[in-house]
């Protein structure tokens, strides 16, 4: 194998490990002997577990970024959501070992980026559309920051669901998603308050 071969080779074991057994369930020792190379050449590659992992995170933090934020440009906002609804659970259907990876808190994710900084890069690319939304219709865009948070955090913790729950279909999951964020912000209250006092 080429050197490029070898990194990629060693990459992919140790991202299903990571997927499998996390961060501390996982050794060098395994990512070599799984690689059918010595520790070593795992130690010449990344430094050691430390560095692999965060490889392994950060490939998978820009897949999921880029997945999401492409859907973000243009269109009817209800399309926009549907359309990152979709990006996202697409991407825990089609990775699903990255997900876990992503979605698991390790020593190692503070230092290279964790779920929670994924969402609020694409909380940040949500609250721009939102504030040009609630201007065009007179809501305070001062708003659209709690606005985005919460919908990236219910899809994304709806997706931590349907990683194990896998029913129903990608699809519906994402039309009960985009049902419940549309109709709910379609009739929203200029300022809402609650009604138990």
């Amino acid at each position: 194998m080429t050197g490029s071969e070898r990194r990629q080779q060693l990459l992919n074991v140790a991202r299903a490990l990571f997927a499998e057994k996390g961060f501390e369930g996982t050794s060098v020792e395994e990512i070599a002997h799984r690689a059918n190379v010595s520790k070593p050449v795992v130690y010449e590659h990344f430094g050691g577990k430390e560095g692999i992992y965060a490889v392994v995170v950060d490939r998978e933090t820009q897949l999921l970024l880029d997945r999401m934020v492409s859907t973000l440009h243009g269109g009817h906002p209800r399309v926009m959501l549907e359309q990152a609804a979709i990006a996202l659970l697409s991407y825990v259907e089609d990775s699903h070992d990255g997900f876990r990876i992503l979605v698991r808190d390790s020593p190692v994710a503070s230092s290279t980026g964790t779920f929670s900084t994924v969402l609020n890069d694409i909380a940040s690319q949500v609250e721009h559309i939102l504030a040009q939304q609630f201007a065009a219709r007179s809501y305070d865009e001062k708003l659209a920051a709690l606005y985005a948070q919460a919908l990236v955090g219910m899809v994304a913790l709806t997706g931590q669901w349907w990683l194990d729950a896998r029913k129903p279909k990608r699809d519906e999951v994402a039309a009960h998603l985009v049902n419940l964020a549309w109709n709910g912000l379609s009739n929203l209250e200029h300022k809402p308050k609650l009604r138990l006092y």
